[in-house]
């Protein structure tokens, strides 16, 4: 490999190395359409040949002299211009063996619908046949069975960790006294945590009673939280209101940006990051996720996070996960160094002039060494299994063919400031989506919205590592409501681990105890105060 690269490019060969023009095309009639125009006039013949024939046997009993295939072209020509001159159609052969036009053209249009109605019905057999097919390899690939949700899954349970000075029920300073009978009490319900510290579990409200908002401990302190959505709302907005300093909010719920953010304006900038425009607004941020993969690593945490929603969670399709993961990080990267538009990526995952970024990578003085021959192995080895890996690239950029999601992704110089600066200028960020449960078919717009997240997440990393003390002061706090529906963040459960020692305390809300374990294959645990 080295020493092909030092003779310069590959010499063009196949269909793997077209010519770098093929990609523009001309205009022109398409194929499909000749095709097709071709497939009608065979039928027309045919279908005319036929009917003549026909008509002239059940009519004087003998098939028609001079009735052939070959002539028929230029009968059809004929009986264009003299619908109801069937002889001059025919001149080779004597009238008096040919039949009346009424009957031949009866013949021939009766044969062309049951032509039609036979292509209908092959045509739709085929459609249903090849959707079959796809369902099934999607059921081997991903797998379709889902769990069932407990039902006291559905009256909220939180998980807190609070100072025992600050959150402690009453029983805890008289562990002796048995409860009075007339004044009963909800018996706490501790958590099983592996941690010391038992949590109590806070029950379901009364009928009627108003839901009261979860109390939150420091903002420092991670915190995690099982509850429905209606539930859910007060504690992300007072989570919101309580952050010190910058923020970033993942959220399915419009109306929190809405309540929270003429108050986080005056703190800072406020970005709405919302490609499926479901706040009222139109000042929305723009970001290509191709932004800042000039840097190899930066490329494969981002391609890590794009395919994060339709990543099949099998240990037996880890290796197609791998191979769609390294083509993702090697075309991210391509299109940076030379300046290309994010569709351009989505191109080459439809498999549209692929070979055009492997020599993109060994030519571009700025591309990162390697690339391209891994780039080149992932493409020509193992064809069954780069065609999955593409398949899983091109379902993670299946929602570019909306207008408002590809206008999200066009870069912007002035956004791209906006977002560079804002946790420094302790702003907000907002990142809004459609909740989705099964991304795996249908991810929308989760794969930008998780890249987003992933990014921010990593820019405050890279901010706590160049400060003195290691991490940032005053915190980022991470509010991720609903996030595994959202933007199922690759790195939250290091981010409940050791947020806190970074200054990135994570606030996670998310329906069920088994919509978490689904989501990232393990149990999520937030540390108790302390324990870090």
């Amino acid at each position: 490999m080295a020493r092909r690269a030092a003779h310069g490019p590959v010499p063009e060969r196949g269909d793997r190395y077209r010519p770098c023009h093929e990609d523009s095309r001309s205009g022109g009639i398409p194929d499909g359409l000749l095709v097709g125009l071709i497939g009608f006039l065979f039928a027309a013949t045919l279908l005319a040949w036929a009917a003549t024939g026909l008509a002239g046997l059940l009519t004087h009993g003998s098939w028609p002299d001079g009735v052939t295939f070959t002539r028929t072209p230029l009968a059809l020509r004929e009986l264009a211009t003299a619908p109801q001159d069937l002889p001059g159609a025919w001149p080779h052969t004597p009238a008096a063996q040919l039949s009346g036009y009424g009957l031949f053209w009866g013949l021939f249009i009766g044969k062309l619908m049951v032509l039609v109605v036979l292509t209908v019905f092959v045509l739709g057999s085929v459609a249903r046949w090849r959707a079959v097919r796809e369902r099934r390899r999607e059921e081997r690939l991903y797998g379709t069975a889902h769990e069932a949700q407990e039902t006291h899954e559905a009256r909220g349970t939180y998980e807190t960790y609070e100072p025992q000075e600050r959150y402690e029920p009453r029983e805890a300073h008289q562990p002796h006294e048995a409860p009075t009978p007339a004044e009963p009490q909800p018996q706490p319900q501790p958590q099983p945590q592996p941690q010391p510290p038992s949590t109590p579990s806070l029950a379901k409200s009364a009928p009627g009673a108003p839901t009261a908002p979860l109390s939150l401990p420091s903002p420092r302190t991670p915190l995690l939280v099982y509850a429905p959505a209606r539930d859910r709302r007060p504690t992300v907005v007072q989570a919101i209101q309580d952050a010190e300093g910058p923020a970033l909010v993942v959220t399915s719920d419009p109306t929190v940006w809405a309540e929270t953010k003429d108050a986080r304006a005056k703190l800072g900038p406020v970005l709405v990051y919302d490609p499926g425009h479901l706040c009222d607004t139109p000042a929305r941020l723009h970001w290509p996720p191709t932004a800042g993969c000039e840097d190899p690593d930066t490329a494969a945490v981002r391609a890590a996070a794009l395919l994060a929603p339709v990543r099949p969670q099998a240990r037996i399709d880890a290796a197609v996960a791998d191979t769609a993961q390294t083509l993702l990080q090697c075309w991210l990267h391509a299109a940076a160094v030379d300046g290309r538009p994010f569709r351009q990526v989505a191109r080459w995952a439809s498999g549209a002039s692929a070979h055009e970024s492997v020599r993109l990578l060994r030519t571009h003085p700025k591309a990162a060494s390697g690339l391209a021959g891994l780039l080149e192995s992932a493409l020509t080895g193992y064809p069954e299994r780069r065609d999955v890996a593409q398949e899983l690239n091109v379902r993670a950029f299946s929602a570019l063919s909306s207008v408002h999601i590809r206008e999200a992704c066009t870069a912007n110089r002035s956004d791209a400031a906006a977002l560079e600066s804002f946790a420094r200028e302790g702003g907000t960020l907002y990142v809004v989506g459609e909740p989705i449960e099964d991304p795996r078919t249908r991810p929308g717009a989760m794969p930008l919205l998780t890249a987003l997240a992933s990014h921010v997440v990593e820019h405050g990393r890279r901010m706590a590592a160049r400060s003195s003390d290691g991490r940032l002061d005053p915190p980022m706090t991470l509010v991720l409501d609903d996030v595994a529906a959202v933007a199922p963040l690759p790195q939250l459960p290091e981010l409940l681990a050791r947020g806190q020692e970074l200054g990135l305390p994570a606030i996670v809300l998310l329906r069920s105890r088994e919509q978490g374990r689904a989501r990232w294959q393990q149990h999520l645990h937030a540390p108790a105060p302390g324990a870090v």
